[in-house]
């Protein structure tokens, strides 16, 4: 991941965080904020080919909306053996940076202008890094592609 980071011209930080139950307790290991708290999410298309949506931690995906920005009819999330195999990741550690394929990314426009933590590909880890700079170097498209999360 770091070599991968590097390539890319990225600074990241990985940092261990602990083990976390949820959300807000991952982000007062790490003394930030769920919404500074980025999931990535490996979606899969019809065509058996897959994506990165980058969603803040208090938001969930609106598959409405995502539909609309990639253009397609269905997306749906893979099952745990699938995103591995996609990505080189457990679900729960995914990240673009390093993925064993380079897929698309889809950012929330949400993410823009701030420092980013992420899954860092192992777990109890985070890595943090410039969103700007993460959008800059995958050639990101940017738009509103989550809702408010329930509960």
């Amino acid at each position: 991941m770091k070599d991968a980071a590097r390539v890319r011209g990225l600074d990241i930080e990985i940092r261990e965080r602990g083990a976390a139950s949820s959300l807000s307790e991952a982000a007062a290991n790490l003394g930030i904020t769920p919404a500074d708290i980025v999931k990535t999410l490996v979606v899969k298309r019809s065509d058996d080919t897959y994506l990165f949506a980058l969603v803040p931690g208090d938001r969930a995906i609106s598959w409405p909306k995502l539909r609309a920005v990639v253009g397609v009819n269905k997306l749906r999330l893979p099952e745990p053996e699938l995103a591995l195999a996609a990505t080189g990741y457990p679900r729960g550690t995914i990240v673009p940076i390093g993925s064993s394929t380079d897929w698309p990314v889809f950012a929330d426009e949400r993410i823009v202008g701030r420092r980013i933590a992420m899954g860092a590909g192992a777990p109890d880890h985070s890595l943090f890094v410039d969103a700007d700079a993460l959008i800059a170097a995958y050639d990101a498209t940017v738009a509103d592609i989550t809702e408010p999360a329930q509960g």
